[in-house]
């Protein structure tokens, strides 16, 4: 029913070397200024509180390019959506850096909401004339959802009860309008985004399990999914009836069917029924083939029953988000350690090589080979439709403000799991510059993890026990590594180094992780490279034209058209690493020009343009 792997609560994790700097840039940057880049949506429209939803509004504009379409209903709740993401990134930078500033701020908002609470416990986005009573499209799980998980990790981050009972009275006012077993949350008509998003209420419950213990929240989430799994909603792929047919293909709203692994996972943990096993399984395999070389996952926005392509498929930011938040829930629910490999791939290449290296901005949608970046798909005119989406942006209102804040989720949320723990100690799971306080049983034990993994291979952990305590400290072996040295004895359980010994004092413990060059080959047969956790590509000199300006300081769009484009085919050569550097180097085949000439390449995560996967000479 439990997880394996005991996550570790926020704060007590806090970055450190590239990544500290990647965050403080992000807090300065657009995690910490969305609000001023779009006022209308973050700041001017209180739906929680003054301006939550009533039969009278049918309509709200969010500032985008709107369609002619019916679906536009869900724009009414989208703000909560924008917001509440935003305030969760928001809040766990600054959390994670202690900036005083802004954890002001966090603690008015805070305040804010729980004066929106109403007697009966209901928090959310609707007026009583309206709440629980939809016959179509709605956000009242799914803005519940979102809020919620902000102010759980408020209270992880603070330990303030007043915090907890509030959600814990909200999450009492959902149940006791929707009952168990003896209401239908998802029948609507024409439901849409909203209602489907809904099902991720199973995020709070889960965690509100994993922090009283009861196991009501559990019993309500597998019922939830198990609702969901009846009607007739707009995102399909994660029902039982479509994952057991065998003809079945992923087709949803990308975002939404990496996200709904979460739910599956919950259900699937809490019962252990074999269906709801076996069907986990199964919806893991076909995620797994919708994933790009750099684990980008497919969905631009839709995933239309195609797999993973570098030039083909784009991958949507919050998908990005939502499939490494997955397998984060996977790596403590099972203490697998491929899930950390996956998460690792997520963050370090698809994540970072969808951000700008430079800018404060991020692209809403990236392919792995990104020839242009000027609105559409490597240049390519979709008909009868405005794509703007292929940009960089700090805010991407043109489109929807979604992207931008699981942008500011993402980091936060890789550094609290980059150390776990379990009944034997601490675990290594996920590398990189951080120190972390951990307690083992009634001690306090602190890591500092000093690294520029996986920037370079060598790992220092500097571990102090003001008292001496047995424990086994656990570190997570990389499934692409041959060999390590580690300058203490060990032992290997599944996938892990294990030292277990008594500490005292401050005691160093070095594991050199030894990458090599490693050629891969995609799902259609053409050729990319990865050197340990890095994706490579090929870097592709752009031009740089900026589209629009924000009146603050580094905040604007740019488009990207290359300055001369050619395309490499790859011929069977090795790879070369430059000495002291991560930069390498192979001969290819000029696609345009037929001649071989030699090819850079660099991390993914560097790059603005570049081409990652390469035919092979026939």
């Amino acid at each position: 029913m439990g997880s394996q792997l005991q996550t570790i609560a926020l704060g007590n994790i806090h970055p450190g070397g590239w990544i500290m700097k990647q965050m403080e840039k992000d807090l300065h940057g657009f995690v910490g200024h969305l609000d001023q880049l779009a006022p209308e949506l973050m700041i001017d429209d209180l739906i929680y509180g003054e301006h939550r939803l009533t039969t009278k509004i049918k309509g709200k504009s969010v500032g985008n390019i709107q369609p002619e379409d019916e679906w536009i209903i869900q724009y009414l709740w989208w703000n909560s959506e924008s917001q509440s993401n935003w305030w969760d990134g928001y809040l766990r930078h600054s959390f994670l850096l202690d900036d005083k500033k802004h954890l002001q701020r966090i603690n008015e908002h805070i305040h804010y909401i729980l004066s929106t609470q109403d007697e009966d416990g209901y928090i959310g986005i609707y007026a009583p004339d309206l709440r629980y009573s939809f016959s179509t499209e709605n956000g009242e799980l799914w803005s519940k959802a979102t809020l919620y998980r902000v102010l759980l990790a408020y209270y992880e981050a603070t330990g303030d009860v007043k915090v907890l009972d509030a959600v814990i009275r909200a999450v009492q006012n959902v149940m006791d309008n929707y009952p168990i077993n003896n209401s239908t949350p998802f029948l609507a008509e024409k439901s849409y985004a909203g209602v489907s998003h809904g099902l991720m209420f199973t995020d709070v419950l889960d965690k509100l399990f994993t922090i009283t213990g009861q196991k009501i929240y559990l019993d309500y989430a597998v019922f939830l999914f198990k609702d969901y799994c009846k009607h007739d909603v707009s995102e399909k792929d994660v029902q039982l009836q479509n994952i057991f047919n065998v003809a079945y293909k992923l087709l949803g709203h990308g975002v939404h069917t990496y996200e709904h692994i979460r739910s599956l996972t919950v259900a699937s943990f809490a019962t252990r029924e074999p269906e709801l096993q076996k069907a986990l399984a199964i919806y893991l395999e076909r995620i797994e083939t919708s994933t790009t070389p750099s684990g980008g996952p497919a969905g631009d926005e839709w995933i239309f029953e195609r797999n993973g392509h570098a030039t083909d498929t784009g991958y949507e930011y919050c998908s990005i988000h939502e499939l490494m938040d997955s397998y984060l829930l996977l790596l403590a629910k099972t203490g697998d350690p491929i899930f950390a490999d996956k998460v690792e791939k997520i963050f370090l290449n698809a994540a970072q090589g969808a951000r700008h290296p430079e800018h404060n901005s991020i692209a809403y949608l990236k392919t792995d080979n990104s020839y242009e970046m000027c609105g559409t798909r490597n240049g390519e005119i979709e008909p009868n439709k405005k794509q703007t989406r292929y940009k960089y942006s700090p805010v991407h209102q043109d489109v929807a403000v979604c992207c931008s804040p699981n942008a500011g989720r993402i980091t936060p949320y890789y550094v609290q799991h980059m150390w776990m723990k379990d009944e034997e100690g601490p675990i290594a799971c996920l590398f990189g510059p951080c120190e972390a306080e951990i307690m083992v049983g009634n001690r306090k034990i602190t890591v500092k993890e000093i690294t520029s993994y996986p920037y370079d291979f060598s790992v220092i952990f500097e571990i102090t026990a003001n008292d001496p305590v047995n424990f086994t400290l656990k570190i997570r072996k990389p499934a692409w590594t041959n060999s390590v040295k580690l300058n203490t004895p060990f032992t290997e359980q599944k996938d892990f180094f294990c030292i277990k010994k008594e500490w005292r004092g401050m005691e160093r413990v070095t594991i050199e992780l030894e990458p090599a060059i490693t050629i891969n080959t995609s799902s259609d047969n053409e050729v990319y490279f990865s050197y340990g956790p890095l994706v490579l590509a090929h870097p592709i000199e752009a031009i740089e034209t900026k589209t629009k300006e924000y009146g603050i300081k580094d905040m604007f769009d740019t488009y990207y058209k290359p300055v001369k484009l050619v395309e490499y085919i790859y011929c069977g050569g090795n790879v070369a690493k430059k000495e002291g550097v991560l930069n390498f180097e192979v001969d290819m085949i000029n696609k345009q020009s037929g001649m071989l000439e030699k090819v850079s390449l660099t991390p993914v995560g560097k790059t603005v343009l570049r081409q990652v996967s390469f035919k092979q000479k026939k």
